[in-house]
C-alpha cells in the first residue's frame, strides 16, 4: 500500500492512506502493523544439564542425552538446535541397494560378526589393526584385539577371546553358531577357517564389495573411532590398548543402545538368556 501511495505521488496524485484503505477494502491499522517475532526461549536449567552431558559425552546424540537425563527427546533436540549444539547431517544421496542379507539374529549366540579395521595411531606406532567380534542379537563386543599386524593370527585370537568371554572355555559350541565376515584374505585363510571349524562354528561370507551386509560390525568400528579413538592422542600402544579396553567395558555395561530400546548390550543378553 505504501508503494502504491509513493507511485501515485510521483505521478502527481497525492492520496492519503485512509482513502487507499477504503478503495481496497483493507483496515487502516493493518497498514501500520509490523509483525514481531520474539526470540525462542530456553530453560536455562535444562540447557545447563544438556551442555554438561555434551561436554562429558561429546559424541552422544539428542536421543541418548534425553534418555540419560530422563527428558523428552523433542525438548533436548529443540535446545540443541537453538543453542547450535546439534551437528548437521551430511546429505548422502541415492546409493544402489545391495542384496538383502541382514546381519540380525533372533537370539544370543545365533550369529556373530567379525572384521578388521585399520587405525592411525601417530608417527610412533603408525597404522594399527583393530579386530572385533560382536553378537548380532545383543550388539555386545565379545572379543577384540589391537595389534600391529592384521593377520589371521589376530583374527583367530579375537575369536577365541569371544568364545572364552561368552562360554567360559575354548571348546566346540553346543548350539549352532554362525560367524559372518567378508571375503578378505584373513577370513578365508587356511589357518582361520580350520580354527573356526574346530570350534563347530559355521562361516558365513557376505557378497564381495557389499560391506552393508556386515553392517553391524562396520557400524561398531565407526562408533569406536568416533567415541573413543579419534578423541585421544595416544602416546603409545599400551595407552591405546588400555583406553579402548575401558571404552569397550563402558559400551557393554553402561552405554544405552537405541536398537536395543535404550538398554545396554549386557542387559539385552540377560533379558534374552
Amino acid at each position: 500500500m505504501f508503494q502504491i501511495q509513493a507511485e501515485m505521488a510521483e505521478a502527481g496524485d497525492k492520496v492519503s492512506l485512509s482513502k487507499l484503505s477504503k478503495w481496497f477494502g483493507v483496515p487502516r491499522r493493518t497498514l501500520y502493523y509490523k509483525p514481531t517475532k520474539s526470540a525462542p526461549k530456553v530453560n536455562p536449567v535444562l540447557a545447563k544439564k544438556v551442555k554438561d552431558l555434551i561436554d562429558e559425552l561429546p559424541f552422544a546424540g539428542y536421543r541418548t542425552i534425553a534418555f540419560l537425563l530422563g527428558l523428552n527427546r523433542n525438548t533436548v533436540q529443540r535446545i540443541n538446535q537453538i543453542k547450535g549444539w546439534q551437528c548437521r547431517k551430511r546429505q548422502i544421496g541415492f546409493r544402489p541397494r545391495a542384496q538383502a542379507m541382514p546381519s540380525v539374529a533372533q537370539r544370543p549366540n545365533e550369529r556373530w560378526a567379525t572384521d578388521l579395521t585399520r587405525v592411525w595411531f601417530g608417527q610412533q606406532d603408525r597404522w594399527m589393526t583393530l579386530s572385533a567380534v560382536i553378537d548380532c542379537h545383543t550388539r555386545e563386543i565379545l572379543g577384540w584385539r589391537l595389534s600391529r599386524r592384521g593377520n589371521a593370527k589376530t583374527a583367530e585370537a579375537t575369536l577365541e577371546d569371544a568364545l572364552v568371554n561368552r562360554f567360559g572355555c575354548l571348546a566346540r559350541t553346543a548350539q549352532p553358531l554362525t560367524l559372518r565376515s567378508d571375503n578378505g584374505l584373513v577370513f578365508t585363510s587356511r589357518r582361520f577357517t580350520v580354527t573356526v571349524r574346530s570350534y563347530g562354528i559355521k562361516q558365513e561370507f557376505i557378497t564381495p564389495h557389499t560391506p552393508q551386509q556386515n553392517g553391524m560390525i562396520e557400524r561398531l568400528f565407526r562408533t569406536i573411532k568416533e567415541q573413543c579413538i579419534w578423541l585421544h592422542n595416544f602416546k603409545n600402544f599400551e595407552e591405546a590398548q588400555t583406553t579402548i579396553g575401558q571404552w569397550v567395558t563402558w559400551y557393554n555395561t553402561q552405554r544405552p543402545h537405541q536398537a536395543l530400546n535404550m538398554k545396554t548390550p549386557q542387559q539385552a543378553f540377560q533379558l534374552a538368556a
